[in-house]
């Protein structure tokens, strides 16, 4: 049975639960579909300080560095010291030598045949000293941010370059960042393509009859039957777009939008949607249970998401496997994802141009069905299969 180390500071913990489900997920698929046994190492980045100095936040989250069996995979979270705010540069030596020794240990007992990194900084970068120590071939995947976001920075891009250099094998998750990754100066001939994937049993349109009322009775809001109704998915953040989607809710007098997410921009956010006049039909629903997600996805008439920079996210697919419209930038893989009318339409960063975009949506009314064969080739079932072949080619090179 061939095993994989993966490491990933995007993964659940008990004080972040939905953080990194989708790492999760895929490597879950993995070694169901597959003979591959997985271990997961997900370094925990905490201040340098005793436990009852901690701030808050990292006080739960340093409660949450224990390991175990989670959902059939072995995981261990040993600490790192995290320098908050002026620590990047500093993370992939951190991790490395917080989790070298750990990794050394499980690899003595039951040897390892490849190293893997779940996103590319700082990640993959600790992860090209690990597997220079063990001896083992490396592979590194891109999700979207770290390409775009750390690669803006020289030091990161220069660390990501050499880990490029040295990975035996590299991911990305749709051929648009393949193109990013490239212009970054990675090697293109190592680069593959590794769709997310997704519960299809789970997101997959569900009857509308009193889905709205359902809805509403949950999060405790009125939602009218015959009202537009529009969700956006996605951490409250400045990259995400939020603010263009209330902005374009004055040009939709009847729509209302729901706000899946938490994140620094909820304060001016909520702001906003006061000073437009736009609170009683602008709902923030925060961090909700993985298993309404589809039910409020399935509940709206389009999904919005007006993004600066993307990979390929994992609410475009879900949005679709529910049977639900994007309205959706052109950033990352859009183009990937909305290929047809019935998947939805590709609009400029630009509020009148999003209002336009989910005017055209709601004219054209599109069967749920229809709308859900467009996510049929995002499978967990199928993201496991291809991820395993992917590490036997790169072990067998």
């Amino acid at each position: 049975m061939p095993r994989v180390l993966s490491l990933s500071t995007l993964f659940p913990n008990a004080a972040n639960p939905r953080f990194g489900t989708f790492v999760a997920r895929s490597l879950e698929a993995l070694q169901r579909e597959t003979d591959w046994d997985v271990t997961v190492v997900n370094p925990i980045g905490l201040p340098p300080l005793p436990n009852a100095l901690l701030p808050g936040r990292y006080r739960v989250l340093a409660a949450a560095a224990t390991g175990g069996i989670e959902n059939g995979i072995s995981v261990h979270r040993p600490r790192f010291t995290l320098l908050p705010k002026i620590g990047g540069r500093l993370n992939p030596g951190a991790i490395a030598r917080a989790a070298l020794p750990l990794i050394r240990h499980l690899h003595a007992k039951t040897p390892f045949d490849l190293v893997d990194a779940q996103f590319f900084y700082p990640d993959g970068s600790a992860a090209v000293r690990i597997a220079r120590a063990l001896d083992l071939p490396l592979s590194i995947k891109a999700r979207g941010a770290d390409i775009h976001y750390w690669g803006s920075r020289s030091y990161a891009r220069d660390a990501m370059l050499a880990a490029g250099s040295d990975a035996k094998g590299l991911l990305s998750v749709c051929e648009a960042l393949a193109d990013d990754m490239t212009a970054l100066g990675l090697p293109r001939d190592k680069i593959a393509i590794h769709y997310t994937g997704l519960d299809r049993d789970r997101f997959r349109p569900f009857d509308h009859t009193r889905l709205r009322s359902r809805v509403g009775t949950e999060f405790d809001i009125a939602l009218p039957d015959d009202a537009p109704l529009l969700v956006t998915v996605g951490a409250l953040i400045p990259r995400k777009g939020q603010r263009l989607v209330i902005e374009a809710l004055t040009s939709l007098p009847d729509a209302r939008v729901l706000l899946v997410g938490k994140g620094e921009d909820e304060a001016d956010l909520r702001a906003l949607a006061q000073t437009l006049g736009l609170a009683d039909r602008t709902h923030f629903l925060g961090s909700i249970d993985h298993d309404l997600l589809p039910l409020v996805l399935s509940a709206a008439d389009a999904m919005v998401l007006p993004s600066s920079s993307e990979g390929l996210a994992n609410a475009w697919v879900e949005a679709l496997a529910c049977g639900t419209p994007l309205v959706i930038t052109d950033a990352g893989g859009a183009r990937e994802v909305v290929d047809g009318p019935d998947a939805g339409i590709i609009v400029a960063r630009e509020a009148e141009a999003i209002a336009d975009g989910i005017k055209l949506v709601l004219a054209h009314p599109r069967s749920p069905h229809t709308v859900a064969a467009k996510a049929e080739r995002f499978d967990w079932r199928v993201n496991g299969r291809t991820l395993g072949e992917y590490y036997e080619r790169l072990v067998r090179a």
